[in-house]
């Protein structure tokens, strides 16, 4: 048995019938043209198909928003490389010498990828059943710890819901300034409900992050006004 055959068995607690497969899995695009692309597409697919099954089983209440802020929360790249330095999988990949010159074992979205390309590859070999029970033991702690479906809706939403519920007309969001350069932009946003003769900014590295944090902000200002 090859060594990383000893990893798979240990870390994620399967054997594969079909080596090749691991391996092709454990193989960056730098290295060669059998990479693990296509199983990280493959896995990526499954992945979500997956998560969404157990998030409709488990969150009765939730409506078709809720369950899809739920799976996203799940399914990012932030949670699978965590889940890839955990499994020590910088020790497996096999990248490409100016990859490897470059940190790639320890980047995020090549770790991700090939967690995704393991459970195409878990899933090819084993079929759904194994697949599957590969996701549930990965996953088990972030689906336990999944906040409630209000928790996970961002600023912009919790903040139109909140003044439609109060019905009030919804904010105006502006673009203060950018600075930079093009690549490491910084936007300042402005979000205003002037029933309220509420202002406040924000700012982020794009439009879309400034908007989340002016109205994170509106909503610390609107709800302390309430409770005041």
């Amino acid at each position: 048995m090859s060594s990383r055959a000893r990893w798979a068995e240990a870390k994620l607690r399967y054997t594969f019938l079909d080596p090749t497969l691991l391996e092709q899995a454990l193989t960056h695009r730098s290295a060669s043209k059998n990479n693990n692309e296509r199983l990280e597409y493959l896995g990526d697919s499954f992945l979500n198909f997956a998560i969404a099954r157990r998030l409709y089983a488990l969150r009765p209440e939730d409506t078709e928003g809720d369950l899809s802020r739920a799976r996203a929360a799940l399914v990012k790249e932030q949670t699978l490389a965590s889940m890839g330095q955990a499994l020590s999988i910088d020790g497996e990949i096999v990248l490409g010498g100016g990859e490897l010159r470059n940190g790639g074992a320890h980047r995020g979205a090549v770790l991700a990828d090939a967690v995704e390309a393991l459970i195409g590859a878990v899933l090819l070999d084993g079929g759904t059943v194994a697949a599957e029970a590969l996701i549930d033991w990965l996953f088990a702690e972030q689906i336990a710890a999944l906040p409630d479906a209000a928790t996970l809706k961002d600023a912009k939403t919790r903040l139109q819901e909140w003044l439609q519920g109060k019905g009030l007309h919804l904010p105006v969001y502006a673009i203060e300034s950018v600075h930079g350069r093009d690549h490491e932009q910084t936007f300042v946003v402005s979000c205003a409900v002037t029933e309220k003769h509420a202002y406040t900014t924000g700012q982020g590295p794009s439009r879309r992050r400034a908007e989340q944090e002016a109205a994170a902000a509106m909503l610390a200002v609107l709800t302390s006004e309430r409770d005041g």
